[in-house]
This record gives structure tokens, sequence and C-alpha cells, in this order.
């Protein structure tokens, strides 16, 4: 068993903003076209208690190389108060010749970079006319600050930065953190989230929270919104948007803003296409200049794949990890 803690994947991950991209990229063209196994995540939910949670998100993915496994993922919104990531997940994978579990690895830092990268994959293949050279950041934790981490490596125009969050501390430290990574960045705060909203023609969502409390209102017409969190958007304004999403059977669960909408609609015709086959022909879908585009990914078993087999294999090469023997029972 190769075991590979959060150090190990940050000496593989830090600077690998590209290769992060492209597995992510192949990971849904790959999902497109029929060539994985997803079956839908598992919640697992406590009684009385409908803020946290522990999900496992087992998958398959087919390629030259294939990888299967599974993320066991946990979100406890009450961390933060107390000092510790919101997130916490362990990834594994098996041999797909022998079913056996090949390696153990953190997957918090997997998952919020594979979650950004589907981000920035959306932004610049659903890309405006005229390129986007500022974000909006409606949630200042650490999906969107790995958000920023992608938009910048996928959207080389992007110049300016507008932060909001309820908690005004939590923004000001955020801002400084991004200061301190990206000085030729403008970053500055939103009072109000509309202020946000309304700043620029992209705006990625990340919050905690657990019904819909936003309408896109006063986002200009032709803004992207990249809708990580799911749970923000009213009906009426995802009812009222070009939805793109990662995959319609996985998103539409969970009491999602999308779910909520199919439910009163009766019906999936309120989404546009899935990314994979956005990312297979860009052409095919382009950004509207006068209404909102909304991109909502559930976050798919098989980005975790991806990604956590690049990890493994470059661990190897680089001689990372632990490796420990015995952990599997002796053969009879």
């Amino acid at each position: 068993m190769l075991i590979l803690g959060a150090e190990d994947v940050h000496q593989v991950l830090d600077g690998a903003e590209k290769d992060v991209l492209e597995a992510v990229r192949q990971a849904y063209v790959l999902h497109d076209q029929g060539r994985s196994a997803l079956p839908h995540s598992v919640f697992l939910r406590f009684p009385d208690d409908r803020r946290n949670r522990i999900i496992a998100l087992p998958a398959y993915l087919g390629d030259d190389t294939p990888v299967a496994g599974v993320k066991w993922v946990s979100s406890f919104p009450g961390n933060v108060a107390a000092g510790l990531r919101r997130a916490s997940a362990a990834i594994i994978l098996n041999s797909m010749s022998t079913g056996m579990p090949e390696a153990f690895m953190e997957g918090s830092v997997i998952s919020a970079r594979r979650t950004a990268a589907s981000a920035a994959l959306a932004a610049a293949t659903l890309a405006a006319r005229t390129p986007d050279t500022g974000v909006s950041l409606v949630g200042c934790g650490v999906i969107n600050f790995e958000v920023l981490r992608f938009l910048r490596a996928a959207l080389p125009d992007l110049a300016e930065v507008t932060l909001f969050d309820l908690d005004q501390e939590r923004a000001r430290s955020f801002a400084e953190r991004c200061a301190a990574h990206w000085p030729e960045l403008r970053i500055g705060p939103a009072a109000m989230a509309d202020e946000a909203l309304a700043a620029h023609r992209l705006v990625s969502i990340a919050t905690t929270a657990a019904t819909p409390h936003l309408t896109t209102d006063a986002c200009r017409p032709g803004t992207l919104v990249l809708h990580l969190s799911l749970r923000d958007l009213t009906e009426e304004s995802v009812l009222a948007a070009v939805n793109v999403v990662d995959d319609a059977d996985h998103v539409c669960r969970e009491a999602t803003s999308l779910h909520l909408a199919e439910q009163r609609t009766g019906g999936r015709d309120f989404i546009e296409a899935p990314i994979g086959a956005v990312l297979a022909d860009p052409a095919a879908q382009r950004r509207s200049e006068d209404r909102i585009t909304v991109f909502s990914p559930f976050g798919l078993g098989v980005l975790d794949l991806a990604v956590a087999d690049l990890v493994r294999r470059r661990a190897r090469t680089l001689s990372l990890g632990t490796r420990l023997p015995g952990f599997l029972p002796a053969p009879d």
C-alpha cells in the first residue's frame, strides 16, 4: 500500500495547474463518451443534523490506463469557527487487475483543486467575446481560493478580483492571502452580494449555504456564474439562465438549486448541455451575450480519480509517500 499525506500531494500538485486542468478536461470528455462508471454519490447524514455530512464518491474512469476508486469526503461547516478546515477527505485507488487497494491518499487538496479546475475549464471554454479581466468571488473559503489559482492559469487576462463574504473578517484575511500570492492582482471588497454579482461578468459562488438565497438579478447580461456550491441560486434564477452541468442525473439530486427547479417544472428542459460535450466541441456552445449562463458541477468522482491517479504516478517517480508492507492479508 502506498500512503500519500497532504505534504506529498502538495509537492506533486503545487505549480501543476496546467496538468490538473488537462486531467480534469480529459475525465469530462471520457465521461461524456460513456467511458466511465459513476454510481450516485452516497450521502451519509445524521439524525437531527442536516448541516454536516460525509459523502462517498465511487467511480471508474476508462482510458489507456483505467483507474477505479472512491473518495470519502466530509463537510462539517462548524469546523471553520474552530479554526479547522470545513472539508476533509481520503481517496483509495484500486488495482484494475486484482481489485486490491493500492494507494491511500489525503483527498481534500485533490478535491478542492479538481473542483477549481472544473470551474476554470468552464470559464475558459464558455468564454465571452471580450476576454474576462475580472472575477467576483462570493464565499471566501478554500474552494474560491483554489478557483482563483486555476482561473489565473486558464485566463491570462484576469487582473481584478472582487470579494464578498458574510464574515467581513474572513473576507479581509482572504484578500491578504490573495495579495501575498498574486501581488499583481487588484483585489477589492464588496459590501453586499449584489455588488459582487454586478462587478464582473465572471462570478464564482462557493459558500456553505443549504438553501437558495441569491438571485442573478444584479448580474450583467452575458455573465457566467460558476455555481459551485449548488444551493445558492433561486429556482427562478436557474430557470431563467442558460444552464451547463457536469452530469444532469447527478446534479439534480440532494435539494440542489437545479433539483428544486426540476421538481418545479417536472423536467430538465432548462439544462442546455453537459460540460463534457462542450469541451469536446467548444464551438457548439457559446456563452450567451444577453442571458446569464450558469455552470453547476455536482462534482464527479471521475475527476477525483483523474487527479488522484496523476498524484500517484508522479509520487512514484519522485519516490514520495510511505510504503506499508503487510497492509493486506497474506495469500492463503
